[in-house]
C-alpha cells in the first residue's frame, strides 16, 4: 500500500498494513538488485505503536534518564508537554534497521541523514517510510538515493531525511564485506 493511501486509513487500521518482515522472512529474503529499483518506488512501510512501557524500557536500556521519556506527571506538569515523548535515539535506531532490512542479504546501508522535527507520544501510530529518489552505478555497485522519514497517523513528518544504500547489480560483483565505499 502506498504511503498516501495508508495515511487515509483510520489509525486503528494502519497497523494491519505493517510491512515489517519477521525474522524468518529476513532469513529467507531474496536479494533486491539495483536493476529492480526505479525512481519513485516506495519502500515497505514499518509501523510502530510505542507504549509508555516501550519508552521506559528504551530509556533504561540506553540509560537516558531524562524524565520526559517515562515520567508522565513530570512531562505534563513540569515541562508542559502533551505526554511523555518518544526518544530521538529510538527513532535513530529504526533507520539503520529499516535500511538494512531492505538491502539484505547482499546490499548495504551506506549513509543516512535526518532531523527530528515533531514530538511523538504513546498512542501515535508511527510509519517509517522511504522512497527512491535516484540511482547510479559507481565502482561496479548500484547506489540508490532515498528520501526517508517517520510520519505519525496524521501525516505529520517527524523525521525527514535522506539515505543512500548500495545494492548489487544483477550479474555484477558482490558488494564487499566489510563495505568499502566506491571511489568517485
Amino acid at each position: 500500500m502506498e504511503l498516501e493511501e495508508l495515511l487515509k486509513l483510520p489509525p486503528a487500521e494502519m497497523p494491519q498494513h505493517n510491512e515489517r518482515p519477521n525474522a524468518e522472512a529476513l532469513r529467507n529474503k531474496q536479494q533486491l538488485y539495483y536493476d529492480d529499483v526505479a525512481e519513485g518506488m516506495e519502500l515497505p512501510k514499518y509501523i510502530y505503536e510505542p507504549t509508555p512501557t516501550h519508552l521506559f524500557r528504551w530509556s533504561a536500556a540506553i540509560e537516558n534518564w531524562h524524565r520526559i521519556h517515562y515520567d508522565l506527571d513530570f512531562a505534563l506538569n513540569h515541562d508542559r508537554l502533551p505526554s511523555i515523548l518518544v526518544q530521538g535515539s529510538w527513532k535513530q535506531s529504526v533507520v539503520p534497521q529499516y535500511l538494512k532490512d531492505w538491502t539484505l542479504p547482499g546490499g548495504w546501508p551506506w549513509k543516512a541523514n535526518f532531523e527530528h522535527r515533531a514530538m511523538l507520544v504513546p498512542g501515535d501510530v508511527l510509519i517509517m517510510w522511504g522512497k527512491v529518489t535516484g540511482k547510479r552505478e559507481q565502482g561496479g555497485m548500484g547506489l540508490v538515493d532515498l528520501e526517508i522519514g517517520m510520519k505519525n497517523q496524521e501525516g505529520i513528518e517527524s523525521m525527514p531525511g535522506t539515505a543512500t544504500v548500495v545494492l548489487p547489480i544483477r550479474g555484477g560483483k558482490p558488494i564487499p564485506y566489510p563495505f568499502v565505499p566506491p571511489e568517485d
